[in-house]
C-alpha cells in the first residue's frame, strides 16, 4: 500500500502544569495568542498548540513546514509521529514512519560508539540483522576511527553529532519526519552529510520537513504548510506559499 498521511480536523491541546493560570494567561495576552490558552475541567493550564488542521500527503510529497518559531511546526511533526496523540481529529498514517526529530535520543555516555549505534538503531525500529549489515557503513561516514571503540562520555559536541547523523540517516523509511538541516562538522563532511540527507530523502515515500530556510524548501519540496499560531495559514504549491511567507515576513519599505 503507498505511504500517506491524512489528518482531520486535528485539535491538540497541551497541559501546563505547575503553573499559575492567572500569571500564564497574563504572559500569553501580552504576546498577543489569546484564545490558545483554556482551563479544563480539573482546572489545569492547556495551550492549543494544533488547531483544527486538515492536510492530507500521498507518495512522492515533499511538504515543508514553515511559520515563526512557536507556530506549531515541531509540534505537528510530533503528532505526525504518533508521539502526541490529537485532542479530536483524527491522523491515520500508512507505511513505516520514521521521525528524526531528537537524533541523539536513546544514546548512553557510558556505551561505546559502536554499542551505540547499536542502542540507537533498535530505538529506530531496525532490526539486529539490519543493525550488523549497517554498522561498518556508519562506522565509515562517521571519520571517528578508533574513537568508535571508545565510551561517548569521551567525545566532542561534534563527534557526538557526526555519530547520531550518520546511525539516524541510515534508517529506511516510507515516511521521513525532519526538524530542522543538521549542521554536523566542518566544510567537507557537511557536504557529504547534506548528500547523505539527500539520499534519505530520494528513498521515502513522503518527506515532511521544518525548517527556516526558503532556499532549502525550494530546492527540497513540491509543496509547503504555513503554519501560524497553530493553525493553517496556507497550503499549496511551494512558490505560491513560500512568496507570500517571505513577503509577510519582510514587508516593502514605505
Amino acid at each position: 500500500m503507498p505511504a500517506s498521511i491524512t489528518l482531520q480536523n486535528v485539535h491538540l491541546d497541551l497541559p501546563i502544569f505547575d503553573v499559575s493560570a492567572i500569571s500564564l494567561k497574563k504572559r500569553v495576552l501580552r504576546m498577543g495568542r489569546r484564545n490558545r490558552i483554556a482551563e479544563d475541567n480539573t482546572g489545569v493550564v492547556v495551550v492549543r498548540a494544533i488547531d483544527d488542521l486538515s492536510i492530507k500527503l500521498e507518495s512522492g510529497d515533499r511538504l515543508g513546514l514553515i511559520g515563526h518559531n512557536g507556530a506549531g511546526k515541531s509540534t505537528l511533526l510530533r503528532v505526525m509521529a504518533g508521539i502526541y496523540p490529537p485532542s479530536s481529529g483524527t491522523v491515520d498514517v500508512q507505511g513505516k514512519s520514521v521521525p528524526l526529530l531528537d537524533i541523539a535520543l536513546g544514546m548512553d555516555d557510558q556505551s561505546t560508539g559502536r554499542q551505540n549505534i547499536r542502542l540507537r538503531g533498535l530505538l529506530l525500529g531496525m532490526t539486529d540483522a539490519e543493525i550488523k549489515r549497517k554498522t561498518e557503513d556508519i562506522a565509515e561516514f562517521t571519520e571517528l576511527g578508533d574513537y568508535l571503540d571508545l565510551p561517548l562520555r569521551t567525545y566532542s559536541s561534534g563527534m557526538r553529532v557526526r555519530l547520531a547523523f550518520a546511525i539516524s540517516t541510515a534508517v529506511e523509511a516510507d515516511i521521513l519526519l525532519l526538524d530542522e538541516v543538521l549542521g554536523v562538522g566542518d566544510a567537507s563532511f557537511q557536504e557529504k552529510a547534506n548528500k547523505r540527507l539527500q539520499d534519505l530523502h530520494a528513498r521515502a515515500e513522503i518527506v515532511v520537513l521544518a525548517i527556516h530556510s526558503s532556499d532549502t524548501i525550494r530546492k527540497t519540496c513540491n509543496k509547503v504548510l504555513w503554519m501560524e499560531r497553530g493553525k493553517l495559514r496556507m497550503f499549496g504549491g511551494v512558490e505560491d506559499v513560500v512568496n507570500a511567507y517571505d513577503e509577510a515576513m519582510n514587508p516593502p519599505q514605505t
